[in-house]
């Protein structure tokens, strides 16, 4: 097994999106090829209600897919479809926007006024841009999850691990998208297909996430059993690591343990040409999809 070295490493930035919601992104319009197939990742996490109560109201998709993964509050969604839902704590939704959909997403604190989600774009490829849209809405309840003897928990949300699979299928990046709880100064190591680049995001607690020589400040296996000292150099909250080649992510935990996400997808390795939330293989067809947004013919009719 070799394991995944760190290639880059930062803090997500606060940024503000939508019709004002104060969020921090860890990635996003910046250069796709580093992240490929992967386009934009925001956390949207808030105790305000004045700083997310305004959402994000009507905007179009095309050529992608979004994923929101929601941990506290509720988000009430609708489209031009005529679809509407609520994504509650625990729940994903996972959009194919395809040829084109307009879409609106308003979140809602719990009792006590907190929100907390994240959203995930990925790109399609050129076969796929202007493919039929459609949704998998998925229940808390119906994720599963692992649980290590060590008190390891793995939510697979995506993908297949430790021999259980996640509910939503059928996506263009092949991808693996977990949601994973590491005990305190615990090491633990994850695989990951080599054909897939991937990143961690760090929400809760903190951990160093090592390379094979184990770098200096990393707990050894021996350590982690036995020592009181605490690791140095940690990743914390809202911590993004991108990760080079290799079949494994390793990660030592903290001493408060450490919660993160580990996603992967396979590159897709075409052009693109991007604006806002449309995305394609060329500026013409990028143009073409302002045209139509503004003429009123973007919205394709269902086959």
């Amino acid at each position: 097994m070799s394991v995944r070295p760190v290639i880059h490493a930062a803090s997500a930035r606060p940024t503000l999106e939508g019709a004002g919601v104060k969020l921090h992104r860890a990635f996003g319009f910046g250069t796709p090829e580093e992240t490929d197939p992967f386009l934009l990742f925001d956390d949207f996490r808030n105790n305000r209600p004045e700083d997310y109560r305004a959402g994000f109201p009507w905007h179009p998709h095309r050529g992608i897919e979004t994923i929101t993964y929601v941990l506290a509050g509720t988000v009430d969604h609708a489209d031009s479809l005529g679809n509407r839902g609520n994504l509650g704590a625990g729940d994903v939704q996972w959009m194919t926007a395809g040829a084109g959909i307009l879409h609106q997403e308003m979140p809602q604190g719990d009792p006590r006024g907190r929100m907390h989600g994240f959203q995930l774009w990925a790109n399609l490829p050129s076969r796929l841009k202007m493919t039929r849209p459609r949704y998998q809405d998925v229940k808390s309840a119906d994720i599963p999850e692992v649980i290590d003897d060590d008190g390891t928990r793995v939510r697979v949300i995506v993908g297949e691990f430790w021999g259980r699979s996640g509910p939503v299928d059928g996506i263009a990046a092949e991808p693996l998208y977990l949601d994973i709880w590491v005990p305190p100064l615990r090491r633990r190591s994850f695989p990951v297909d080599t054909r897939r680049r991937a990143f961690a995001y760090v929400f809760d607690g903190t951990g160093r996430f090592a390379d094979a020589a184990a770098p200096k400040g990393v707990l050894l296996e021996k350590e982690v059993m036995g020592e009181e000292r605490l690791i140095r150099d940690l990743s914390g909250d809202r911590t993004l690591i991108r990760f080079g080649s290799g079949d494994e992510v390793t990660v030592t935990a903290g001493p408060a343990g450490i919660r993160f996400l580990l996603i992967a997808g396979a590159p897709i390795e075409e052009p693109v040409a991007w604006h806002g939330p449309i995305v394609m293989n060329t500026r013409a067809e990028l143009m073409q999809a302002m045209a139509e947004l503004r003429n009123g013919t973007f919205i394709r009719p269902a086959h």
